[in-house]
């Protein structure tokens, strides 16, 4: 099986919680904290395991908070190694209203980065993927890194023969769009991230499949996906295009269900499936993530159980 290496720039220690109510001015007495490790490649590491398959987690994690990030994910069996950038590592809240179940999520930017350790973390990223491996970045990047770490990464380990997916959003995506060297072997967004690719809405499946199918003969990516969360996502490669749908399922909490669908895209490439496979199963994935509360990831079980309920229609 291809090895997956996953890369989080800017982890998270995940604190969530709960209050009967939020209101301004007052104490809010909460529940107990819960502590989870947070990031998306860190998630995906996470999803991965959960679906019975083995990664390496790369990311930045820099004192006491980034101490507790580590131990929290090897003793979840997860491989996990440092970029050395010792900057501290951020933490998030989230906290549910008992009363009416809406939850409030508090997510700080993480510390800035220097030049110094942009190239430091790149350094050390190119000397863990070897030849043949699939490295996944993905989530937001921290202050002082340049929206072209991504496509400069990329380039650099084609040039060790290894493959590197991308989800993230904003500037750095558009600069993963426009990067005409070695194409990343797959770039996923959602549709509010490809309307603003696009210029326009990407509101239909026929929309999104054709933006991803743009991305691939421009030379940007191998596969591209554009999730249209209930819907789906839509899926291009040089073999086709085609929307996946997943079966109704109850929403609990959408949290977890990007990473959990680029885990299950990642881990069925690795394991020998193709690309529509592979989406096939993000698809069951995200689907199993959604059904889980707060910040939860899919469960294995549920991933097989929702995959061949999971339609894909050529477009």
């Amino acid at each position: 099986m291809t090895r997956i290496v996953t890369v989080t720039l800017n982890p998270a220690l995940d604190l969530s919680t709960s209050t009967p109510r939020v209101e301004p001015g007052r104490k809010l007495r909460c529940a107990p904290a819960r502590m989870d490790p947070g990031g998306g490649g860190i998630n995906v590491s996470r999803a991965i395991a959960r679906m019975g398959g083995a990664s390496v987690a790369l990311a930045a994690m820099g004192g006491g908070v980034g101490r507790d990030l580590r131990a929290l994910l090897e003793a979840e069996g997860i491989e996990t190694h440092g970029l050395g950038v010792r900057r501290p590592t951020r933490q998030s809240l989230a906290v549910t209203e008992e009363e009416t179940g809406a939850q409030f999520r508090f997510v700080l930017p993480g510390p800035s980065w220097s030049a110094e350790d942009c190239e430091a973390a790149a350094r050390r990223i190119a000397r863990a993927v070897g030849a043949g491996d699939l490295a996944v970045l993905s989530g937001s990047q921290p202050p002082g890194v340049p929206a072209g770490f991504a496509p400069d990464l990329a380039d650099r380990l084609a040039a060790k023969g290894a493959r590197l997916a991308l989800d993230t959003s904003g500037a750095p995506l558009r600069a993963a769009a426009a990067h005409r060297g070695a194409p990343f072997e797959l770039l996923r967004m959602d549709s509010v991230e490809a309307a603003e690719l696009a210029g326009r809405p990407v509101d239909r499946p026929a929309e999104a499949a054709a933006l991803a199918a743009r991305l691939v003969a421009e030379g940007a990516a191998r596969m591209a996906v554009v999730a249209m969360g209930a819907r789906g996502s839509a899926l291009a490669c040089a073999d086709g295009r085609w929307m996946c749908a997943p079966p109704p399922v109850k929403v609990v909490s959408a949290v977890g269900a990007g990473d959990s669908f680029v885990a299950a895209f990642v881990l069925t490439l690795a394991r020998g499936g193709s690309a529509l496979e592979a989406c096939r199963m993000g698809v069951a994935a995200a689907a199993a993530a959604v059904q889980t509360p707060a910040t939860e990831l899919c469960e294995g079980d549920e991933v097989l159980r929702l995959a061949p309920l999971v339609t894909c229609e050529a477009l």
